[in-house]
Parts: structure tokens; sequence; C-alpha cells
């Protein structure tokens, strides 16, 4: 495992106001480090979702601290938080967030268009994200024309087309079947091996579990147990 990409210190993070206010984190500490995959698991409710926006600059923590890439986010601006984000970061959602009117390689390439990207290896880019997630014959296919699986695999390609030396995934195989789900892992877990990239994964599904380096579980808002995982295998 190389140098962390994302550190957490001591996060604290209250959300909502007044009699609605609640504590969502108390006293959270972690690290991703590049080259491992991680798993974070907890009920609902817990706080995995609010700690991986505040690992991914979507919030802020009310206390604390985030470093990303060795960069801290404490008095960032907002515009800031949006740079930090675009530049280090990848998302993976549960519910894809793919536009249906664009193709697949559109809806990769796009991850670059936000950035101000429009150079003309932007194509050359996309099509090299989609063969790494194995749908170089779907680049020109719509997402209703998409299983859920290669759906999920063009997310994927999205989320790692920017070298963003963090993936966090929210759930990604909560939609898919075991078979689905399987090629979803393989690809998060190929990413990791890479060794420049970390990806932390959160999930409720058993089926993954043995592809991960380390389990973290968190609870009530507290971390109450990580390590290794010894059953990790990189093709369970």
């Amino acid at each position: 495992m190389s140098d962390p990409v994302v550190e957490a210190n001591d996060i604290v993070k209250f959300l909502g106001h007044g009699a609605a206010r609640v504590q969502a984190l108390r006293g959270v500490s972690l690290s991703l480090g590049g080259g491992e995959l991680v798993m974070l698991m907890g009920p609902s409710g817990s706080g995995k979702t609010t700690l991986l926006s505040v690992l991914g600059c979507m919030l802020s923590p009310s206390m604390g601290a985030v470093r990303v890439c060795g960069r801290s986010t404490a008095g960032l601006a907002p515009e800031q938080l949006t740079q930090l984000r675009r530049d280090h970061i990848g998302f993976v959602f549960q519910s894809y967030h793919l536009f249906p009117t664009l193709t697949a390689i559109d809806n990769v390439r796009l991850a670059l268009d936000v950035r101000g990207d429009y150079s003309r290896c932007v194509i050359d880019r996309a099509k090299e994200a989609l063969a790494t997630v194995g749908l170089s014959h779907k680049t020109r296919s719509y997402p209703l024309e998409l299983s859920s699986g290669e759906q999920q695999r063009v997310a994927i390609a999205r989320a790692i087309i920017g070298d963003a030396a963090a993936i966090l995934a929210d759930e990604p195989t909560a939609a898919l079947d075991s078979e689905n789900g399987h090629a979803v892992m393989s690809i998060l877990a190929g990413i990791a091996r890479q060794g420049t990239r970390g990806v932390l994964v959160v999930t409720h599904d058993p089926r993954i579990l043995p592809f991960a380096d380390r389990i973290i579980h968190i609870e009530d808002g507290r971390i109450v147990r990580k390590g290794s995982n010894g059953g990790a295998s990189a093709s369970p």
C-alpha cells in the first residue's frame, strides 16, 4: 500500500438545525491508501453515506480534518472543494447516475467536460476507460440499451477517466445480481491493484467481502471495528 490518498482525522459532522439537529459522525478517523480496496459496512443510519460525502468533499466536517492527496480541506472555499473533488476523486453510485440521452462514450467523457478538458484526446481517453471495464463494443449504446451491470461499468469508466486517486463507491452492487456484482467488484479490485488508486466501497452486500483488503465497521457514527480481511482474494 502506498501513501494515503484520503485521510480523515477525528471527523465530527452535525446535520440539520435546531431541534432537528443530529450528530451523524462522532470522531471518525480512517485512511485510504493507494493500492487497496477498503469496504465500509454498518446498519442504516450508521453514518456511512455521510462519511463518504465528507471524504469526497461534498460535505465539510463540523470538526476534524480531511486530507485529499496530502492537501487539507480546512478553510477551502466551495469552489476550491469542487476543484479538489474533480481533480482527485471519482464517484460510483448505486443508481449509476447516467444521462439517458447520452451514449456510453458521451457519459464517460462528461467527466472531462466538466473539468473544461475539450482536448482532441478526450475521445481516446473515453474509449480507453470503457475498454478497461470491458465495454469497447458498447461505446455508442444508450443507457436503456445496456444491462444494469453494463450501466454500472459505464459509471466506473466515468469515475476513472480523470485519473482520480480515490474511487468512492456507494453500494455499487446493491442493484445487481451475483454475476454482475462479481464482475463490477473484479473491475474495482483491478483498479486498486494498479497501486496508485485507492477504492473505498460502502456496502451491505456480504457476497463481495472477499474482495476487500480491509473492512471497516461503523455504528452510530463511530468506527467500531476495522482490520485486514484475512479472506481477501483478487478473484474469489
